[in-house]
């Protein structure tokens, strides 16, 4: 058991604490210029003896210059670390400096402490105090875990709906959060931010291609308290998506012709700042600082012998959609054994790493759908969205294969973008439903991308009858939490009833587990929500799949 109040300690997050008030640290609040700490504290990426801890400088984090009413000039942040929230055992305490030239963030890399521990954080500028943020190290990789909780998070498109879910989601007892894409999206917000009904300035409305305009994205996100709740009581992993610099992108090359960044100097350009803001608003690692267009975003966790999480990336090394990037009916260039989803590279390092780890678990925390997922029921014809996994069928079975010729243990899929809540049984020959099972996928909803969703539509009833490896369909939006044993690992897909207002209950939908040594899905729960509508008379409500060209035959 936790000493000290979850409630209590959550609270505590949202307010910046009197500086007097806190041993160890003296200082006023300054009533000219605010808090410089609006947007809250983060931690990230841990390892054993440390952890990454993030803040930045924003006493006026929607000026439109980018700046965040900071002066062009660096300025110095004092951190701590403590072993309980009052700090009365600090433990590590420096400064860092926080520079324009990145946005005035922090990013403090903490090594020296004791593996599989709870520390309490804070940051000092100016005079003023952060927040209090909580986080924890991973344990030693030869460590015999009891068990490890987790939860996995993807779409939090601001317009479309309140971060309710992320308030429940900071109530909850976990190890680590990962975060699997679309931290923003780059389409403008509307004149009166959507479902929030806030008036913004005018350059919030248009699409974001510089940096000031993805500084400033960010920025408005990270405002949210349920977000900064969230981030301040765990551990986050994070990586991209097509939002997070624009929509469907794949290497170099831009979505469609009439975007102005089509010419690919010019997306490099603008992928180079959406890389720059991204990083600049969240706990990563210097490993992980671009350089230019260029982001090494996949990486690997461990958590003792227990648990290995492989974060990848799908976005940077891919080659391009084929057929286009919509759903295609055929499109015999998908099946291409030299196109690749993950690129060479870390196609490798992902399987040698799996063949190498002696973890229980073998997770591969990632972005996109890979369970292929036919959105035709008839028996003769096949249609797939071709920006998922099925763009890049040979890629997958590739991959997919090569975990069963290496003996992985128990491989696991997390997945997100979808928008949906999907669980399926993953085989190396998806034609033959009685081929063995070799591990399975959770994908999670969006936090709010899509609006209010429903409890089930009329493609999600297309998937099923169309997908025998797919068991579980969803479109309501929440979180994907989780707990893995020596055992099992048991999944609960959380979902709200709405994101459209504030206020949402949170309850538990669907409820999987997974014997260690014994592939396959086995449904522990399923509670059809009480006054939530389905959608039998259409085919989508989300955005996001119209954003997909329509449905179209390959040439």
């Amino acid at each position: 058991m936790r000493n000290f109040s979850r409630r209590g300690f959550l609270t505590a997050t949202l307010v910046a604490g009197s500086a007097a008030a806190i041993p160890g640290w003296a200082g006023s609040a300054s009533a000219a210029t605010g808090t410089p700490f609006t947007l809250g504290v983060a931690s990230g990426d841990p390892t054993l003896s440390g952890v990454v801890l993030w803040t930045r400088l924003a006493p006026d984090p929607l000026a439109v210059d980018g700046r965040g009413g900071m002066p062009d000039q660096a300025v110095p942040v004092e951190w701590q670390v403590a072993k309980d929230e009052g700090f009365t055992r600090v433990v590590r305490e420096g400064v860092a400096r926080a520079t324009p030239e990145r946005g005035h963030s922090v990013h403090v890399e903490l090594e020296g402490l004791r593996p599989g521990r709870e520390y309490f954080y804070r940051f000092r500028a100016g005079g003023e105090i952060s927040q209090v943020g909580r986080t924890k190290t991973a344990p030693p990789p030869g460590a015999d875990l009891s068990s490890l909780a987790f939860a996995f998070v993807s779409c939090q498109n601001w317009y479309e709906g309140f971060y309710t879910a992320y308030r429940h989601l900071a109530q909850e007892d976990l190890d680590v959060v990962f975060h699997l894409g679309d931290y923003l999206y780059e389409y403008g917000v509307g004149a009166t931010g959507g479902v929030r009904g806030v008036r913004l300035p005018e350059q919030y409305l248009k699409e974001t291609f510089t940096l000031t305009e993805y500084r400033n994205r960010h920025a408005l996100y990270r405002t949210d308290p349920d977000l900064q709740a969230a981030h301040a009581m765990f551990p986050w992993m994070v990586t991209v998506d097509d939002h997070d610099v624009e929509n469907n992108w794949a290497k170099d090359i831009s979505q469609i012709d009439k975007e102005p960044d089509q010419d690919r100097e010019v997306f490099l350009q603008r992928r180079a700042a959406a890389f720059q803001a991204y990083y600049e608003h969240l706990p990563l690692r210097r490993s992980s600082m671009p350089w230019g267009p260029d982001m090494r975003l996949y990486r690997r966790a461990t958590f003792g012998r227990l648990a290995s999480f492989s974060v990848l990336d799908t976005r940077q090394y891919r080659d391009d959609q084929p057929c286009g990037d919509g759903e295609v009916v055929g499109c015999a260039d998908r099946l291409d054994p030299a196109r690749t989803m993950l690129g060479a590279a870390q196609e490798e390092w992902l399987l040698h790493g799996l063949h190498r780890s002696p973890a229980t678990w073998n997770l591969v925390a990632q972005q996109l759908l890979m369970a292929p997922l036919d959105h035709d029921a008839s028996p003769d014809v096949q249609s797939f969205g071709m920006d998922l996994w099925d763009g890049y069928a040979a890629a997958r079975d590739r991959l997919l294969t090569g975990m069963v010729e290496r003996e992985v243990r128990n491989p696991v899929v997390l997945s997100g973008d979808i928008h949906r809540s999907l669980a399926a049984e993953l085989r190396t020959n998806f034609d033959d439903p009685n081929s063995p099972v070799m591990g399975v996928e959770f994908a999670g909803t969006s936090i709010s991308s899509g609006r209010d969703g429903a409890d089930q539509d009329r493609l999600g009833q297309t998937f099923l009858a169309a997908n025998p490896h797919l068991k579980f369909h969803n479109v309501q939006r929440g979180y994907v939490r989780a707990t893995a044993t020596p055992q099992a690992l048991t999944v609960d897909y959380r979902v709200v009833p709405y994101v459209s207002r504030p206020g949402a209950p949170v309850s538990t939908r669907a409820s999987f587990a997974v014997e260690a040594g014994r592939p396959g899905l086995h449904q522990t729960a399923d509670n059809p929500p009480v006054g939530v509508r389905s959608i039998p008379d259409v085919a989508s409500e989300l955005d996001h799949l119209a954003e997909q060209q329509p449905r179209r035959t390959a040439p």
